[in-house]
This record gives C-alpha cells, sequence and structure tokens, in this order.
C-alpha cells in the first residue's frame, strides 16, 4: 500500500515513516510543507495520504487545502488526517465529500499503533474514520450543539463515529444492541437524520448533517 506523509516535524514525520514501512506499507514520498504536498499526491497517486493540517510557511489549513486541491485533481483520493487541531471550514469540505475514504485523528487521541494502523487501512479502503473529539467540536462550532443528546447517546455517537457496528459498540459499553439501537434512533431523530444500519452511511450521515445549512 503506497503513502505519501506530510509532516513537518523532522521525528514524527520520520517515526511514522519507519512505523509503516514496518508494517508493510510503501511510503513513497514524506514532505514537510504545504506547497509541496499537492505535487507529491498528483505525482505517486498514493493509496492513502496521512497529513498533517498546520503545515509551513504559514502553519494554518495548507494540509487540508492540499488534500481538496489533490481530491479535485484525483477524485476518490483517501486522506487520512493526522492532526492536534480541528479546523472547522476546511475539515467540514473534506469530510462532506463522499467520495473516497477519509479520517480526522487527534495525534494526542490516538492510544496505540494498532488504532493508528486499522485508520490507515481503513480510510485507503474507502472507509471513514472519525475522532468523536473531531464530531463533537465541529457540531459545536456549527453552533448546533449536542446538549440534546444524553451522556450515553454522546457515547454512542463517538463510538458510531469511530465506524463500529451496534454489536461493537453494544460490547464496548456493556450494554444490549437492542439498547444500542434505541440509541441511535434518538441520536438520528435529535439531529434530524434519518436512522441506517451501516456504518459508513452513518459516520457520512453525520458528516452531512455537518455540512447542511
Amino acid at each position: 500500500m503506497r503513502v505519501v506523509i506530510a509532516e513537518d516535524l523532522a521525528l514524527l514525520r520520520d517515526g511514522l515513516t519507519r512505523l509503516l514501512e514496518a508494517f508493510e506499507f510503501e511510503v513513497v514520498e514524506a514532505v514537510d510543507n504545504g506547497p509541496a504536498l499537492l505535487p507529491a499526491l498528483i505525482r505517486h497517486r498514493p493509496d492513502v495520504a496521512v497529513l498533517d493540517v498546520r503545515l509551513p510557511p504559514t502553519f494554518t489549513d495548507e494540509g487540508l487545502q492540499a488534500a481538496i486541491a489533490a481530491r479535485t485533481e484525483l477524485p476518490g483520493l483517501p486522506v487520512l488526517v493526522l492532526s492536534q487541531h480541528v479546523e472547522q471550514l476546511y475539515a467540514r469540505e473534506l469530510l462532506s465529500d463522499r467520495t473516497g475514504g477519509v479520517g480526522y485523528l487527534l495525534k494526542d487521541r490516538i492510544a496505540n499503533v494498532g488504532q493508528f494502523l486499522d485508520a490507515v487501512r481503513q480510510v485507503a479502503g474507502g472507509g471513514t474514520v472519525m475522532d468523536p473529539e473531531v464530531v463533537a467540536q465541529l457540531l459545536v462550532r456549527r453552533d448546533r450543539p449536542l446538549a440534546a443528546l444524553t451522556g450515553r447517546e454522546r457515547e454512542v455517537l463517538g463510538q458510531m463515529a469511530e465506524g463500529r457496528s451496534n454489536a461493537a459498540i453494544a460490547a464496548r459499553l456493556f450494554v444490549t444492541e437492542k439498547a444500542v439501537s434505541k440509541h441511535i434512533n434518538n441520536i438520528f431523530s435529535k439531529l434530524g437524520m434519518p436512522p441506517s444500519d451501516d456504518d459508513n452511511r452513518r459516520v457520512l450521515a453525520v458528516l452531512a448533517y455537518l455540512d447542511s445549512p
């Protein structure tokens, strides 16, 4: 699986490269700035791009802008954002594009190497991987707070955002699948979205909600 990395911190960039290559990924290029990212993506047409949001020269949103521009040239290019920040405007534009895999993880919330590698594979395979905190922040910043949801419904939404099935959510939260199904129906009702049993569609429904006027 061919990967392009964009990360300005040398130790982290090298660490990501070594980690991925240790698990039989091929890192075809690793760049450290925004202007170099778009040409690298177009040149290599990787199976997945792993990139930070804030890159030189301005350290604002160069990574996301390059990813969005690359998807214009290469529709469906899988992109996994790995950042410390949630950038609302361009993140919402990237996440609402329903062509190709997409993910958004926060660096300091990745629990272990396996979680990261699974996310890379899932996004490369056309799936969606979202940190629940990213979803929560985007919802709040759209002035659509999650206050209407109960604590348990927030937990279920977080698990849904990570792409877990009803059975997996039930096992993790130590409740029945019937209870999970009920919580999901309540969540979509409160968010004004129809329920769905498809994991990827459920995440996309949350993203569609973020993108709605």
